[in-house]
């Protein structure tokens, strides 16, 4: 936990935000794998966390603003868990390492509440806090989407976007972990081993720095399918790897890098060339990045530069300006550049993409720009990634391809003769800062040189 005043002043700040009424927020539970005793890795929920630091299941709490009180709502662990699981700290204990004085048990929560005031609680995403509203207030599960607090989440939103220098020293040690796990994938591939011993050995990394993995782990030689979790490919000599993989730490920070990796010592000179486009687009939407201004520019200096150097390959053709407003450029880069990053590996994004990457603007709706995460002006303390890629997906080209489809933008044929190259992209985190944007952690290995060098 950070010290007691941090969480102190931004129950305060979040209580001036929001102004009036009653504010209820929801840990998470325990989550049964197959039979109770028996659970998933138990992650608190990141707005209970930034506000309360305690990493404890089946919690609750409610700020009270107009008599200024704060009550945590849980149970103590009983002598037939503890049995179990060792000594283990009161959540009275817990409560008070944040600034919260008062605790009660889980059966009070609802004589807690005010039925007469207004109640704010967020947009929930677990079935059994959706139950608990449901018995709390009556709110059906089908219905939270429509009765959420639109206060409590822009005011959240506005405070957890912005990092405080502790965060941020929290986000530079999450993101090294992740370069170590990184690297450690680059110095392990050998052709004949699976992609799950990848995945493994990048996993391994984490829970030895006394973490976890901020995401399930993407280790495929299967590139061009954006989220791939499958493992269970033999890696062969001549493949592209692609590992999409983040550090999480004992504060609930999340780094979340990527790496494209030749199976083989070097790139093949086909791949070299794809590589080389992706690292251009790379640094176009670095170079793009401006204190105030959208972060929609540095994903269109990407898509630029990416059309741009399919077009010199004989890829694509005519107006690049063109071509990006159509939207022809999506066929090899079909998402974003980017999203917030802080106490989860896409910030905030429980709470609405609209509000968190938009400020409650209208998002596009055109192929390839609607999975854009992030457009809003960026400001000081803003934590985001960039990664932009390369992808050549055969479904998709045989759906365009069959629709006749950006005939004056694509040249199909070129396009078909690498539909079985796979994807490239690297990713990066950043902070923006008053001088500009800065890189989160230590540099990953990613020029060809340097990749090649860590193959050899």
């Amino acid at each position: 936990m950070f010290q007691k005043d941090t969480y102190v002043e931004r129950r305060k700040i979040l209580k001036d935000k929001v102004g009036a009424g009653i504010i209820l927020l929801f840990g998470n539970d325990e989550s049964p794998m197959n039979y109770t005793d028996n659970t998933y890795h138990f992650r608190q929920d990141s707005t209970f966390m930034y506000y309360f630091g305690i990493n404890h299941p089946g919690l609750a709490a409610v700020i009270d603003i107009d008599n200024n009180k704060e009550i945590i709502f849980g149970d103590d662990y009983t002598i037939d868990d503890i049995v179990w699981m060792g000594p283990q700290a009161s959540i009275a204990d817990k409560a008070a390492l944040c600034g919260v004085k008062k605790v009660m048990p889980a059966k009070a929560l609802g004589s807690a509440l005010d039925k007469h005031k207004k109640v704010h609680f967020l947009p929930l995403y677990r079935p059994e806090n959706k139950i608990k509203l449901f018995e709390l207030l009556n709110v059906r599960p089908a219905a939270v989407l429509s009765s959420y607090s639109l206060d409590l989440v822009q005011a959240v939103v506005s405070q957890r976007e912005i990092k405080s220098d502790e965060e941020i020293e929290q986000l530079h040690q999450a993101v090294n972990v992740s370069v170590d796990m990184h690297v450690a994938a680059m110095k392990y591939i050998r052709p004949g081993m699976t992609e799950a011993e990848v995945a493994a050995e990048i996993h391994k990394v984490a829970l030895a720095a006394g973490g976890n993995i901020s995401f399930p782990i993407i280790a495929t030689i299967n590139g061009q399918t954006l989220h791939n979790h499958y493992h269970g490919n033999t890696i062969k000599d001549g493949d592209l790897f692609l590992v999409d993989a983040g550090y999480e730490n004992q504060m609930c920070y999340a780094g979340d890098l990527s790496s494209t990796i030749p199976v083989s010592k070097k790139f093949s000179p086909e791949q070299k060339d794809i590589y080389q486009i992706t690292l251009s687009a790379h640094q176009a939407a670095i170079d793009a990045l401006e204190l105030g201004q959208s972060f929609k520019n540095a994903h269109m200096a990407a898509c630029t530069a990416i059309f741009d150097g399919l077009k010199a390959m004989g890829f694509t053709k005519g107006s690049t300006s063109d071509a990006l407003e159509t939207g022809a450029h999506a066929l090899f880069f079909p998402c974003g550049t980017g999203h917030m990053m802080g106490l989860d590996v896409h910030d905030m994004e429980d709470l609405g993409e609209v509000w968190v990457g938009y400020n409650g603007q209208p998002k596009s709706t055109q192929f390839g720009l609607k999975s854009l995460r992030l457009a809003k002006p960026l400001c000081a303390g803003h934590v985001f990634t960039i990664e932009p890629g390369i992808y050549f997906i055969p479904e998709l080209i045989d759906l365009w391809m069959g629709q006749g489809k950006f005939r004056e933008f694509i040249n199909w044929d070129k396009v078909n003769s690498y539909r079985n190259f796979g994807g490239i992209r690297n990713e990066e985190d950043f902070v923006m800062t008053d001088k500009g944007a800065c890189l989160l952690g230590k540099p990953k290995p990613k020029s060809i040189d340097e990749v090649e060098a860590l193959r050899g």
